[in-house]
């Protein structure tokens, strides 16, 4: 006999279809909004109810990021910015990802560069500016003046998406503390053009 609720888990809202049977493992299926589960006989409740929100958030996110790949080119991105470089490095992979706590990474490794999915959303010369950061530490793996000579020199905007990120950031980590007064008050500066 099957169990069937309804949750919301990154703001997604999924029906969960929950059914007791004889497997080792707790799985899960999602296809288009419908989360399917199978549980062994014995799981208790708890331990049940972390395993669904843990995998329809995994699944949520495997999902989008591959819509997100799809919609814009991350390689044609990081190549068209690379061209700025005076020697333009070798980068192998790029791609948008779902991360927490970084615009993005570069890895000597594999010579990929993942960049926050978000970024899309911003003025596209924040996102080259975040572009032109990673493949900076292709050149330079650290922070030395060096690296900062270089990525202001193929990205004079650097100063300033740094300074954006930085805002958006705070408003990230604040906007919850807000009021629901001020929430509505700041949405609504989006509509408008103002000065300070």
């Amino acid at each position: 006999m099957a169990d069937q609720r309804v949750i919301t888990i990154d703001g997604v809202t999924l029906t969960v279809i929950v059914t007791r049977k004889a497997v080792k493992h707790i799985n899960a299926r999602l296809r288009a909004t419908t989360l399917s589960v199978s549980a062994p006989y014995l799981v208790n409740d708890a331990d049940l109810e972390n395993a669904i929100s843990t995998l329809a958030r995994r699944l949520i996110r495997r999902i989008h990021k591959q819509q997100v790949n799809c919609e814009e080119d991350a390689l044609a991105l990081v190549q068209r910015v690379a061209a700025r470089f005076p020697e333009p490095p070798l980068v192998a992979h790029a791609e948008f990802a779902l991360t927490e706590g970084r615009w993005g990474s570069y890895s000597v490794a594999t010579r990929t560069i993942r960049l926050h999915a978000v970024l899309r959303h911003m003025p596209r010369w924040v996102l080259e500016a975040v572009v032109a950061h990673e493949i900076a530490h292709a050149v330079h793996p650290n922070h030395s003046p060096a690296f900062w000579r270089l990525l202001r020199s193929v990205c004079p905007d650097t100063d300033r998406a740094q300074a954006f990120l930085e805002a958006v950031t705070w408003m990230a980590r604040t906007w919850h503390n807000l009021s629901p007064v001020e929430r509505t008050l700041l949405a609504g500066m989006c509509n408008e053009t103002h000065e300070a």
